[in-house]
């Protein structure tokens, strides 16, 4: 949000000393965007252009930011670590044809990393990776050191390339506390634990430490990843460039989906959220598991182990249902009658109906 708003204030000044209208002001995110871009975008009265997905990519395509890109468009905001799927956007393919616009339109459009995520990640992992100041239309950064800084949560900070990125008007100082202090915020006053825990994790960690941490985290994606392929009944749909994360989703819905492996996870202790893509691929549903530090080798495989259990007893559960709700024809007449999401539904009442009543007769609580 600090960041919108410094690019919209920026934006706003430059229009005005242009003797143009200053009022419509847009930015531009890819649909996949995490919500406080749209909080930022309300809050502060500024259009969101969202590049809509589609299926088998699941992040904003830079060719399509930039032909929404206008003279209103105060910076175009590229996320390091989708938060759907955990992929890098392409930020030197989103700069290069932003510089390109700009020469042939005379705008000065910028970029905004949100790498609130990978900000921990790429330089460890990934280092020849171009998506920071290297490329000159980024100018400001934010990172989260709750996520994969190793802190709990609370606290993220963003960085502009230099000192006029940053307009001084929003700055205020203060001296009632023994000395001038500038001070950007939108918060009121708030513990100090969380910067000084990070403090203390950048001092013991160091760079080297933190590429420990990160590596470890890949290998246990990998270790994850190439669990849930072996079973055959996922599609993977996370990218090895990218977050620690494992985003799949079912080959086969015809009898069960992802809501409910999900929620069946959960009597093996594990949340894994089940969810819809945004906008032109939101018949796509998908599972995610986010590695962090603390997920080993060894839960990895007990997660899939835990999988492969929920999907053994799924799939003996739809021939019971046919017969207890007399629909073992539907497979035949379902092009005439109903639509396959219809049936689906009445088989996932109906399987709910089926456990609800077991554990009332095998007295699980």
């Amino acid at each position: 949000m600090l960041a919108g708003l410094a690019f919209k204030r920026k934006w706003q000044n430059k229009r005005k000393a242009e003797g143009k209208p200053y009022d419509k002001p847009n930015i531009v995110t890819g649909a996949n965007v995490q919500v406080c871009w749209e909080k930022f975008a309300r809050y502060f009265e500024v259009e969101l252009k969202e590049v809509n997905l589609s299926e088998g990519y699941y992040v904003m395509d830079p060719d399509k930011a930039a032909e929404m890109v206008d003279e209103n468009t105060i910076c175009v905001a590229a996320i390091l670590g989708s938060t759907l799927n955990g992929e890098f956007e392409d930020v030197k393919r989103l700069n290069d044809l932003l510089v390109k616009k700009n020469e042939e339109t005379g705008w000065n459009t910028p970029i905004h990393v949100d790498a609130a995520s990978g900000g921990f990640i790429a330089p460890f992992i990934y280092p020849e990776l171009e998506w920071d100041f290297r490329l000159p239309l980024v100018k400001s950064i934010n990172v989260s050191g709750h996520k994969y800084g190793l802190v709990y949560a609370g606290i993220g900070w963003v960085v502009w390339r230099a000192a006029e990125d940053l307009p001084e008007e929003l700055i205020f100082h203060i001296n009632y506390l023994g000395a001038d202090q500038p001070t950007f915020t939108l918060n009121f006053s708030k513990g100090s634990s969380q910067i000084i825990a990070q403090y203390y994790q950048l001092i013991r960690l160091g760079f080297e430490g933190y590429k420990n941490v990160m590596e470890n985290c890949i290998e246990n994606m990998v270790v994850l990843k190439e669990g849930i392929e072996k079973t055959e009944r996922f599609n993977i749909v996370s990218k090895d460039q990218g977050v620690p994360v494992v985003a799949f989703s079912l080959k086969d819905h015809s009898f069960h989906n992802e809501f409910e492996i999900s929620e069946m996870l959960r009597r093996f202790g594990w949340i894994v959220p089940a969810y819809t893509m945004p906008a032109d691929a939101q018949h796509i549903t998908v599972l995610r598991v986010v590695i962090r530090e603390d997920f080993s080798r060894t839960l990895a495989e007990r997660l899939v182990a835990d999988i492969s259990k929920v999907l053994h007893e799924l799939d003996t559960l739809p021939s019971k249902i046919s017969k207890k709700m007399g629909i073992e024809g539907i497979a035949e007449n379902v092009k005439e009658k109903k639509m396959e999401k219809e049936i689906l539904m009445e088989v996932i009442v109906g399987w709910r109906k089926f456990v609800k009543e077991r554990k009332k007769m095998n007295g699980v609580c």
